[in-house]
């Protein structure tokens, strides 16, 4: 039995279609940068993109305590190897994903007000995430 609401499940799977598409962009354009961590699998090759390729992609929800920007969700991409992956990399990877999820929120929540923003060292979305809200 959940205990998730139909707004808030509705909520979730857009987020999840939205990281999915984020997922293809970074592979198709940073895939081949870093070998994959022995134990996952190539791109392609798991029923889900979260479980296979060089990355995953999510978002978490966080109260934003301490936060310019308050509640949000939390943009998280991981690289899923284990060499050593430069900082300056790592920033333009996330830099531009934040980017292009900035371009897509319109396409995944036409109805509301998003935005990406860095908070800190993360990037964050954040905006109008309430329940009743969604049709």
């Amino acid at each position: 039995m959940s205990l998730m609401s139909h707004q808030q499940k509705k909520l979730e799977d857009q987020f999840r279609l939205l990281c999915d598409d984020l997922d293809h962009y970074l592979e198709d354009n940073f895939g081949k940068l870093y070998s994959l961590h022995p134990n996952r699998l190539k791109r392609g090759k798991a029923a889900n993109v979260s479980y296979d390729g060089l990355f995953s992609t999510g978002v978490q929800f966080t109260l934003g305590i301490g936060s310019k920007y308050g509640r949000g969700y939390i943009l998280d991409i991981t690289m899923v190897t284990l060499d050593s992956v430069d900082e300056n990399i790592k920033n333009e990877i996330e830099s531009l994903a934040a980017a292009f999820v900035q371009e897509k929120l319109p396409l995944y929540f036409p109805d509301r007000k998003l935005k990406v923003v860095k908070d800190g060292n993360i990037y964050k979305l954040v905006g109008d995430f309430s329940l009743g809200y969604l049709h």
